[in-house]
């Protein structure tokens, strides 16, 4: 009967080391272990076992402590360096005070004395096991079953070898595909000529000089050239002509593909795809060496760096959790936290930080998770998580329209604005654009909570007493918290005075700067933060870049515009419907600033054209802006929402790229729905716009 309690081994007999040198315990159980579905290799010494364990990969390693030469202890550190995620069940036989302690000193999962009944030392394996796909996690090592081609074909995440073939074709194709006509007329169309209209999208369009084609001011501003051999043999150098700008173009328009394939399926980590785009933009001539870094070296990108090192000083501190008890009072139920909480942080975050917002709150959500499930007795709450989390992330997105204080989007398109002489004041835009705020958000937190209601494991919890629970367990505020909470409202105060001035990455360097010197936040933490999520972001600006200079983004914008039916263009309601469209699909491959200076300069002349009003074309371009709900590159919001959704023992990734594919796409039909019924066809139906 206890035989038949234990776990039994799955059908492809998982593969067991044992290592001792008393031949007949280690034949003996070797024996057993195979007769009940294991694959057994076994060996009497260290030097051997580091040999197999590194040709034959086994999953768990049962290893005898005391050997002759190389002992147990030896053999661990020599098999960890090798293989960080193998589990090692350690056999002694001298008790369980000195087991206990080379089990607390050493990376092993457990021990066990001999000699064992097979029953126990299974149990003790399945388990290991099942700690060794943790391990793989933490350590980014794909877990693929090689059961037949197309399980290997299909791959799991960050090992896809389908996809990442699938990218290399689409790639190569969209490389060697002849240029269209129109691309051809839009990076060469003089500015200042009769066709002049066609480019004014285009993001440097304001720059170029009079006769100036896309071609030209792309290649003399990006400085690239190439070698052109005259018929007398002579090489000269000169501007990188129109057919090789056309190419890069294409390559772009590649790499946009390429990479939003690979981050929606997770076919390669995501710090692999971010360097793969920047490998691509180098090696096929998209900017300069030194054009392509300083793509990569934005201002958002330093922001992210920071926010997230902030992040780990005010959870270390645990002002986290106090901040937690202001922002988190009246979410007392699940309810109230989808319905009050949520538009409550979706109005803050229209004119306060949303990216720092989320950075704030999103750690005491996963505080108040990790110690829900633990109260719970369950391991993993996956509705919960999501909804908690991802509720935030979409409130403090859908903030976006609210002002223009909640982004540089909305800064460029007021310049976009005024450079056709038309100017909107901080009240106008808040009286447009506030009211959709709540709305949106409420129907967010409806959404996530519906969808959760009957998958949650944890159906009641108090988030506010949770977060109150947590602050008394540390007691009244630390000289560090003062210091940090110091700190932190004055980079609050600098990103809102001076971020014209000093951008939203400057100031947050500046605080972590201080913090060093008050001795709250050291190097050693800093650089324990996610830096795959930094170089995903970085890999976004650098894509937005590129796009924006080649005129791949205005080949883009203009042929959806070229698609779009007679009826949307010839009304300023549909005009506004159209292009906020295709603002808010293409915001989540591109920065949504990018986004805007790419669509803002051709929705505007549009509207021009049309007899419409240029502000609510243009209010709505930015607006959608906002919607980068799909992908984790769309928004540092989705960014650091990413980082942060980790389980802090197994380290497993508990909300991935595919929830926000999934969820980020139903909001964004949602959120389509409340601009296009609510405030496109609703309240701006009754209110003056300038024509």
């Amino acid at each position: 009967m206890a035989e038949n309690a234990v776990r039994k081994p799955p059908a492809e007999r998982p593969r067991i080391l044992l290592v001792d040198d008393e031949d007949q315990f280690r034949i003996t159980l070797a024996k057993q272990l195979s007769i009940r579905g294991y694959d057994v290799l076994d060996v009497n010494n260290g030097e051997d076992a580091i040999k197999i364990v590194r040709h034959e990969n086994p999953e768990v390693v049962v290893l005898d402590l005391q050997m002759p030469k190389m002992d147990g202890i030896q053999t661990l550190k020599e098999l960890k360096k090798i293989r960080p995620e193998v589990q090692i069940i350690m056999l002694t036989g001298h008790g369980s005070i000195e087991s206990a302690r080379v089990t607390g000193k050493h990376d092993i999962f457990g021990y066990i004395q001999k000699p064992c009944p097979v029953e126990e030392l299974m149990e003790k394996i399945e388990a290991a096991r099942d700690e060794r796909r943790y391990a793989m996690l933490r350590h980014e090592i794909p877990h693929v079953e090689k059961k037949n081609f197309k399980d290997w074909f299909i791959g799991v995440q960050n090992a896809r070898p389908g996809i990442i073939i699938l990218g290399a074709l689409v790639f190569t194709l969209l490389y060697f595909l002849p240029p269209s006509d129109r691309l051809q007329l839009l990076l060469t169309t003089p500015k200042g000529s009769a066709q002049e209209e066609v480019i004014m999208g285009y993001s440097d369009f304001r720059r170029m000089k009079p006769g100036q084609t896309v071609a030209q001011f792309y290649a003399e501003r990006a400085g690239l050239y190439e070698t052109v051999k005259a018929a007398d043999g002579t090489k000269t150098k000169q501007l990188l002509g129109p057919e090789a700008a056309m190419k890069r173009a294409h390559v772009m328009i590649g790499v946009l593909v390429v990479a939003a394939l690979f981050w929606a399926t997770g076919a390669v980590p995501v710090g692999i795809t971010a360097l793969l785009v920047g490998v691509l933009m180098y090696f096929f001539g998209v900017l300069p060496p030194d054009g392509v870094a300083r793509a990569y070296a934005k201002d958002a990108v330093i922001f992210i760096f920071g926010v997230l090192a902030m992040a780990a000083a005010i959870s270390k501190t645990g002002l986290d959790r106090r901040i937690g008890i202001l922002l988190l009072s009246p979410s007392t139920s699940l309810v109230r936290m989808s319905l009050i909480f949520a538009p409550m942080v979706a109005v803050t975050a229209a004119f306060l930080s949303e990216h720092a917002l989320i950075a704030f709150i999103a750690p005491i959500f996963m505080m108040v998770y990790m110690g829900a499930i633990k109260a719970g007795g369950i391991s993993k709450d996956k509705a919960l998580v999501v909804m908690m989390l991802l509720t935030l992330n979409y409130a403090c997105n859908v903030g976006g329209p609210g002002s223009p204080a909640a982004g540089g989007r909305n800064a460029i398109m007021i310049g976009i604005l005024g450079d056709y002489g038309i100017s909107i004041s901080f009240g106008q835009w808040v009286m447009y654009g506030l009211p959709f705020v709540p709305v949106m958000a409420v129907i967010i937190g409806l959404y996530f909570y519906l969808w959760s209601r009957n998958k949650l494991q944890i159906t009641k919890l108090d988030v506010s007493a949770a977060v109150r629970r947590e602050s008394e367990k540390i007691g009244r505020m630390t000289a560090d918290e003062y210091k940090t909470a110091v700190v932190l409202v004055a980079l609050i105060i600098m990103w809102s005075a001076l971020s014209a001035t000093y951008g939203m990455g400057g100031p947050v360097i500046l605080a972590l700067v201080a913090l060093n010197i008050l001795g709250i936040l050291r190097w050693k933490e800093i650089n324990s933060i996610h830096w795959d999520v930094v170089a995903l972001y970085a890999a976004a600006s650098a894509m937005g870049t590129g796009l924006a200079a080649t005129g791949a983004a205005l080949w883009i914008a203009d042929t959806f515009v070229n698609m779009l039916p007679a009826f949307l263009t010839s009304t300023g309601s549909g005009l506004a419907i159209a292009t906020s469209l295709f603002t808010g699909v293409l915001t989540n491959f591109m920065s949504d600033g990018a986004t805007v200076a790419a669509i803002g300069p051709i929705s505007v002349p549009m509207a021009t054209i049309a007899g419409a009003s240029p502000v609510m074309v243009g209010l709505s371009t930015a607006f959608a802006s906002s919607f980068a709900h799909m992908l984790i590159i769309g928004t540092p919001n989705n960014a650091i929402i990413f980082a942060l959704a980790k389980d802090y023992e197994t380290g497993e990734q508990l909300i991935t790229m595919k929830d926000f594919f999934v969820h980020g796409f139903i909001v964004l039909l949602l959120s389509f729905a409340v601009l296009w019924g609510w405030t496109i066809l609703g309240y701006w139906q009754w209110m003056k716009f300038p024509v």
